[in-house]
């Protein structure tokens, strides 16, 4: 087998995030069932070998990746061994511990999807320096306390059990870019303290309420599709870099509950409200367009230009009234300040 380079395996296997459409998670929390499990051997690490390389030192060459999928494994300890993997994928078994992979210190992808982890007690990946790409998507995380990944840069936590995510902070965690939490429980968006993250999708939770989300001022991406917000309130000047954010199917009502936009209004470009019950209004393209005169997509629609010189327009009247009562005002506080003398020496 000829040699390979790595960049290719980790681009070939993560695949690409689709901003524009998400289908329903298959990932969730399975119920037990009664399945028959066993021990890692080394004869079945043997078959699932690949990927010949030269070793780290450059003295000699090894096998860097493992395919253990659907194996029945409730135990990985003869994983311990094979110090020169750096590919690995332990999914669809039924892993509770994760401690065995310690001791695989070159390891840059790992997956561990559709398993029964429940926590990160004891910091099981903390000596994996060089991990990149970690995904424990479909398992039974309630918990993310002793997540760390110093060098982790994309991280998968789909359709777990998490209800809040206070162990996610930038002193563990510095380099991740990309964090995906769909499929939760999550109702606020509180305890993301990671400001170098760039993409971040938490779809199909119960997210009622934006909140900390000044601490992300690097966030390109918000994906926040299939939850309960009604306000776009908590939405942060802080957040110089948003250009995506996609809200669809929310309970979103009325124009009023979308100032919020105004906050993110020099760098947002594409927008996704559809499915609220805001759409029924039936100018609410326009009252997006006032807050938002950047915006080149909105429900994944470009933005016609007769459409931009209405919404114009309709800012520039909105201002002329503005402006009018502004001096209405002025001119009644004047009026008032003169009339007081008078009365006084009355």
């Amino acid at each position: 087998m000829s040699e390979m380079g790595e960049d290719a395996v980790l681009s070939g296997e993560e695949g690409g995030e689709e901003e524009e459409e998400e289908e329903a998670h298959p990932y969730g929390a399975q119920e037990d069932e009664k399945v028959e499990v066993c021990h890692l051997t080394k004869e079945t690490i043997s078959r699932g070998l690949s990927l010949l390389c030269r070793t780290g030192n450059g003295l000699g060459h090894a096998f860097v990746k493992a395919d253990l999928r659907d194996n029945g494994l409730n135990d990985i300890a003869a994983i311990a061994s094979f110090t020169h993997l750096r590919f690995l994928d332990v999914s669809n078994n039924h892993l509770i511990d994760l401690s065995p992979l310690a001791s695989l210190t070159q390891l840059l992808w790992l997956k561990v999807d559709k398993n029964a982890v429940e926590c990160f007690k004891g910091q099981p990946l903390a000596q994996l320096t060089y991990l990149q790409w970690l995904s424990v998507a479909g398992n039974r995380l309630t918990d993310l306390g002793g997540l760390v990944g110093p060098s982790l840069e994309s991280l998968n936590l789909t359709g777990n059990l998490i209800e809040r995510v206070n162990g996610l902070q930038s002193g563990s965690l510095a380099n991740l870019v990309t964090l995906e939490l769909r499929g939760n429980k999550l109702d606020t968006t509180d305890g993301i303290n990671l400001p170098n993250l760039r993409q971040l999708y938490l779809a199909q939770n119960v997210i009622k309420r934006l909140e900390g989300l000044e601490k992300l001022e690097r966030l390109t991406t918000l994906h926040l599709r299939d939850n309960q917000l009604d306000t776009l309130d908590g939405l942060s000047p802080n957040m110089k870099c948003l250009q995506y954010l996609n809200v669809r199917n929310n309970v979103i009502l009325d124009e009023n509950d979308l100032q919020g936009l105004a906050l993110v209004s020099k760098t947002l470009r594409a927008l996704v409200l559809s499915d609220n019950p805001l759409v029924d209004t039936t100018d609410y393209r326009l009252s997006v367009l006032t807050l938002l005169p950047q915006l080149e997509r909105l429900d994944k629609d470009p933005i016609p230009p007769e459409e931009r010189i209405e919404a114009r327009e309709r800012m520039m009247v909105f201002n002329v009234k503005r402006l009018w009562k502004r001096r209405v005002k002025v001119a009644q506080a004047a009026s008032c300040a003169r009339l007081v003398p008078r009365l006084s020496v009355q």
